[in-house]
């Protein structure tokens, strides 16, 4: 049998190093204790003169939820594989043998940060860090929104005409505490409408498939030249999509124009834009019983061009980290979606980092 050498920790890290661990890579990218300020303000942490057990590191259990973002994890599952994998017990500063975060303390700590608004000043902090690094937002904005499934809600139509009210699961379940407490009264149902499109044999295309979706939307703004994240907003998964323009869009951007599809489009919107001195590269929608004219059907097809840009985000977060909700209420979706937005913009800032050293 071979025995294990005193080193023989410190070489399996160093081959982790040696293969290219990722984890080192964004560790190395992203100035993770630039947000230190930030967590320490909205945690509330004291000086330690009360006595009892000091909590975590802030910095480690931000770098906690990014990891849970990037793989989509349960906060149970997190617990587990922050034991298991000893780059993740590296990257997050834990000792071998040394305690670790339970699912209790991961949960607490992201409700602590959604309920005083500390994920939004921590998402516009890495927007200042993303300015130091020279990723001004250029060229336009790019907005766009993606459903986002949610556990399905099984209710009876008194209980559906309810929640339509505006009650609480507090007021409907007022007699089942438990049950109220898994029940999601904020996600919506929607039809979505899409996919590839089929053709009859005679070559006319299929009328398009609406699937019914049960969750909520991520709305958000890119900015043309980076492809970052410069602003969002989370709804319902009925909610319009051109009611959140206003809530999306940036101001600091160098470009004036902003492209969207024609779900954006509205005489509303359109007069905001101008207001505020924005140009509007906004999809324009067909005339009802007639055709689309050429030239509309070709400054669309330039305009889509652009806009795809945008799909590109949401194909990374949901085919990389698996992108649902399964938490309960918006505030929680919020946070969800807001911390998959920083996992995005991290990934991002490696891509174009790694690109400027290799050209």
């Amino acid at each position: 049998m071979r025995q294990r050498g005193f080193f023989s920790l410190s070489e399996h890290l160093e081959a982790l190093s040696r293969d290219g661990d990722p984890l080192e890579v964004l560790d190395a990218t992203v100035d993770f204790e630039y947000f230190r300020g930030w967590l320490v303000d909205g945690l509330g942490y004291g000086d330690g003169a009360k006595g009892g057990r000091p909590p975590f590191d802030p910095v480690s259990m931000f770098k906690v939820l990014i990891l849970q973002a990037q793989h989509n994890l349960s906060d149970a599952r997190m617990e587990f594989m922050i034991r298991d994998r000893l780059s993740w017990m590296r990257f997050l500063g834990f000792d071998l043998g040394g305690p670790t975060p339970d699912e209790n303390t991961i949960r607490l700590f992201r409700n602590k940060l959604t309920e005083t608004g500390t994920l939004r000043r921590v998402m516009k902090a890495f927007d200042w860090q993303l300015h130091k690094k020279g990723y001004i937002p250029m060229s336009g904005q790019i907005v766009d929104a993606s459903l986002v499934p949610a556990p399905k809600q099984r209710n009876t139509d008194p209980e559906k005409a309810a929640i339509k009210e505006g009650k609480s699961a507090e007021e409907i379940w007022p007699d089942e505490p438990n049950k109220a407490a898994q029940k999601d009264t904020d996600a919506r149902w929607t039809l979505k409408v899409g996919g590839k499109v089929r053709y009859r044999p005679d070559g006319t295309p299929l009328p398009m498939i609406a699937l019914p979706v049960f969750g909520y939307k991520s709305h958000i703004a890119i900015d043309r030249r980076f492809g970052f994240i410069r602003g969002q907003s989370v709804t319902s998964a009925s909610s319009p999509d051109g009611r959140q323009l206003r809530n999306v869009l940036s101001t600091d951007n160098t470009s004036a124009e902003v492209w969207a599809d024609s779900a954006y489009r509205s005489q509303r919107n359109e007069k905001w834009l101008s207001s505020r001195m924005l140009v509007s590269r906004i999809h324009r929608r067909k005339p009802a019983g007639k055709p689309m004219p050429t030239t509309t059907a070709r400054a669309n097809a330039k305009k889509s061009a652009i806009r795809a840009c945008v799909e590109h985000v949401f194909a990374h977060q949901k085919n990389r980290y698996g992108l649902s909700i399964r938490t309960i209420g918006i505030k929680r979706a919020e946070a969800k979606l807001t911390l998959a937005n920083l996992a995005y913009n991290m990934d991002r800032l490696i891509f174009h980092e790694r690109r400027a050293a290799a050209g």
